[in-house]
């Protein structure tokens, strides 16, 4: 991600979503998004379309403001749960949604294009940028109102860690508001230090702050807020699973759950589909991806989803994942039960589960590999119905994924060490 390729973006948006229209430009916390910002913004003006800056904000809040502003567009520069020298754009269209795929690939021929440079403003239809100094604010606003009106947070004791990201203010502020104590962890953003053991990604750190502050509930946020992790009064880690299963029993039984069903995807926990068949609520799955979680959602008319890595989607509040806006989701239901986190995710048990990443030298489809696709069926059916079986590649690096489920936890690391083995053998690696 260089600055010619921030530019380029900026010109294709504008040229896609209007040249007499406004884009609004968020980022993370990340040292690069300074330099990124500023191409981009540049190649917008250059179109003759107008700039937004929010600044620092959660990628949802993007979402939520380039609907509630009624922009053309909303772009977020942010690597998510990434390191901080990586970096990303992802785009919103106007009604708050991320883009299809067939929107993204034009936009990526257009940056591919000489067409742009014929799209150039000049002179008076040069676009505009500016700032928008209480974008904050406004997102804060928009949480707040999706937490039980009749209700606040007096009394309890909260850990947030904000992952030194895009929500270090904001998520304090939205539940110190609603009356917690809060004890903030990740809110000193340094452009270098974002998820840097803390956050989601490193939610063991939760747990300890849980524990040492004997609090009643954690909240790990990733780098960009769009997805979210939690901690029990006990400290135990509390996966994107759990917390759909406990969200879905709630919906179900206050008779507004929508679409008969939840939506998650390949990699969702076995124990959940069990836990969700048990009151007669439907599991779809989707591939891997949050943006493919919420198309499902809008095709069949369900207004809960997520991922086992904490993407959790509200459609009734929000157009794509929101980590505070979920949490909030959660604390809602422990307000009007007065039980603990520990207690409400037992409606769901988790089926053992081994999961295993590991290098590949070419990615050849697995249906086109034999030996790979032959030990697959034997495992299957070793598996019956007591297991589950995922052979996929990563979808942004060079690497094989494996993920068996299975009630027998002693058997999945020789079915995953096969696997792997009959995998690299046939790529030609071993």
């Amino acid at each position: 991600m260089t600055p010619e390729i921030a530019l380029r973006v900026g010109m294709a948006v504008a040229a896609h979503f209007g040249r007499d229209g406004r884009i609004l430009v968020g980022k993370d916390t990340r040292l690069s998004g300074y330099l990124l910002e500023s191409a981009l913004a540049s190649g917008v003006c250059a179109m003759g379309a107008d700039v937004l800056f929010v600044g620092p904000l959660p990628t949802p809040g993007i979402a939520y403001l380039t609907q509630s502003m009624r922009a053309s567009a909303g772009v977020v520069i942010s690597a998510s749960h990434n390191r901080f020298d990586d970096n990303g754009i992802k785009l919103f269209g106007g009604d708050g949604y991320k883009l299809v795929d067939e929107a993204e690939s034009h936009l990526e021929g257009l940056m591919a294009s000489e067409e742009l440079d014929g799209y150039r403003a000049r002179g008076a239809e040069i676009g505009r940028a500016k700032r928008i100094d209480d974008a904050s604010g406004r997102y804060i606003t928009h949480l707040k109102q999706a937490f039980a009106a009749d209700r606040d947070l007096s009394g309890l004791k909260i850990v947030v860690d904000c992952a030194h990201g895009a929500a270090y203010r904001v998520a304090p502020a939205v539940f110190s508001e609603l009356g917690a104590e809060v004890i903030a962890h990740g809110v000193a953003p340094t452009g270098t230090n974002i998820n840097e053991d803390c956050g989601a990604t490193h939610p063991h750190v939760l747990s300890e702050h849980v524990r040492q502050a004997g609090a009643d509930l954690g909240i790990a946020l990733d780098g960009d807020a769009d997805r979210v992790i939690f901690c029990d009064d006990r400290g135990d880690i509390v996966d994107g699973d759990a917390i759909l299963a406990m969200c879905a029993r709630d919906l179900h039984q206050r008779r507004v759950l929508k679409g008969g069903a939840v939506v998650a995807t390949v990699m969702s926990n076995l124990g959940l589909e069990r836990s969700l068949a048990e009151v007669g609520i439907g599991l779809l799955r989707t591939q891997v991806g949050d943006r493919y979680v919420v198309d499902a959602m809008r095709r069949s008319g369900c207004n809960l989803g997520g991922e086992q890595s904490g993407h959790l989607v509200f459609l009734d509040h929000a157009t794509t994942g929101d980590g505070v806006l979920a949490a909030l989701q959660v604390l809602t239901i422990l307000r009007r039960h007065e039980t603990p986190l520990s207690r409400m995710v037992r409606v769901m048990s988790r089926v053992p589960q081994a999961l295993r990443s590991f290098d590949v030298p070419r990615r050849v489809p697995i249906e086109q590999l034999p030996s790979l696709s032959r030990a697959i069926r034997r495992v299957e059916a070793e598996l019956g119905g007591d297991g589950r079986l995922l052979v996929r590649y990563s979808g942004t690096e060079a690497k094989m994924r494996v993920m068996i489920e299975h009630v027998d936890e002693a058997r999945l690391p020789d079915w995953v060490d096969h696997l792997q083995a009959v995998a690299l053998r046939e790529l030609g690696t071993a």
